[in-house]
């Protein structure tokens, strides 16, 4: 039997920061908002601005979803219960959160293979450059844009309107 090679993003699972195995078919006919996040970073501050973007739009099918990973200045050194106090405390996090992971290198995750992949960055580079960059998925679940760490959630409302 051969193993079936993911053609979709839904095809793909996470864990959860608690635990729990989350297949991202979950979120099938949603708009995702996917952050590679830290705790320890100049851009840090952005969890409001994400978190403020769930709350205005997810009753009409916004999902955030972070994914802790500390592969950029060690910034994310925490355990999950940590990372997990430390957004809920400081800036009301309610968007699922996952347990840490890796974006680049031989360990990266497989959904980060497959958004890197979907949407290079600039020169065609798949490669993350740092904390909180985004990936904006459409409802079909089609990869549609990415953002570089310094563009601010609220800079990305448009795009999202257009998508829900």
């Amino acid at each position: 039997m051969t193993a079936q090679i993911p053609v979709s993003l839904y095809d793909f699972s996470a864990t959860s920061i608690d635990g729990a195995e989350v297949p991202l078919h979950k979120y099938k006919d949603k708009v995702l908002l996917i952050v590679n996040t830290a705790s320890q970073c100049g851009f840090t501050p952005q969890y409001q601005g994400l978190q403020a973007l769930y709350d205005k739009y997810a009753k009409l099918g916004l999902v955030v979803l972070g994914f802790p990973c500390n592969q950029f200045g060690k910034q994310e050194p925490g355990d999950s219960d940590q990372i997990q106090s430390f957004c809920e405390t400081r800036f009301g996090v309610s968007f699922p959160l996952f347990q840490k992971i890796e974006v680049n290198g031989n360990r990266t995750h497989p959904l980060y293979q497959y958004l890197k992949k979907a949407v290079p960055g600039i020169f065609g580079t798949e490669v993350i450059k740092w904390n909180f960059t985004k990936f904006l998925v459409d409802r079909n679940g089609t990869v549609v844009k990415r953002y570089p760490p310094m563009t601010k959630p609220e800079d990305l409302e448009k795009d999202i309107q257009a998508l829900l």
